[in-house]
């Protein structure tokens, strides 16, 4: 019979906090100002995702009847929001990034992926700040930093940016099979 102390037993230490957790990004070395964004960045990381992925569905059809099959391995880009100051050397790293990989005014860029890519994580921590799950995002960069809205109706707000990464995968410390 279910009641609340068979609950509580089972949502071991009350359960995982979703504000408790931090961004770990190593800029590329050729990125100006990159090394103190990435120290910043574990403060600044306003929020972030556990990642997902899924397996693409293979239909066959068979005499008229679809018959599934468990395709490829697909997973889905990884987004953050940052706060940012009055210096914004976040920012500026993020877009130094990109302008690394191809410069906005013409198509010259970095055609090494060494050169551009990255690991990144998230670590989920509990209430003392110790680890419980970390995800890391092999080969990562960013594809879009998002705007800035602003807006002079805007007071008592920091300005937050949101940045979308693309990576060829990603692993998990505990999961099997990797």
């Amino acid at each position: 019979m279910a009641n609340i102390s068979a609950f509580k037993s089972q949502l071991i230490q009350g359960g995982l906090r979703l504000n408790q957790f931090r961004c770990e990004i190593t800029f590329p070395a050729i990125v100006n100002g990159g090394a103190l964004a990435g120290q910043r960045l574990q403060f600044l990381a306003k929020s972030a995702q556990a990642p997902s992925s899924g397996l693409a569905d293979v239909v066959v059809n068979y005499r008229g009847r679809p018959v599934h099959f468990a395709g490829e391995r697909e997973f889905e880009p990884w987004s953050i929001e940052v706060y940012t100051d009055t210096d914004m050397g976040v920012r500026n790293a993020f877009e130094s990034w990109v302008n690394m990989i191809q410069r906005a005014d013409s198509t010259i860029g970095t055609q090494a992926p060494l050169q551009y890519q990255v690991d990144m994580s998230v670590i989920l921590t509990d209430r003392n700040d110790r680890p419980v799950k970390k995800y890391t995002f092999k080969d990562a960069y960013p594809t879009n930093i998002g705007s800035m809205q602003v807006d002079w109706d805007t007071n008592n707000q920091i300005a937050i940016f949101p940045v979308t990464f693309q990576y060829n995968y990603w692993t998990a410390d505990g999961v099997q099979g990797q």
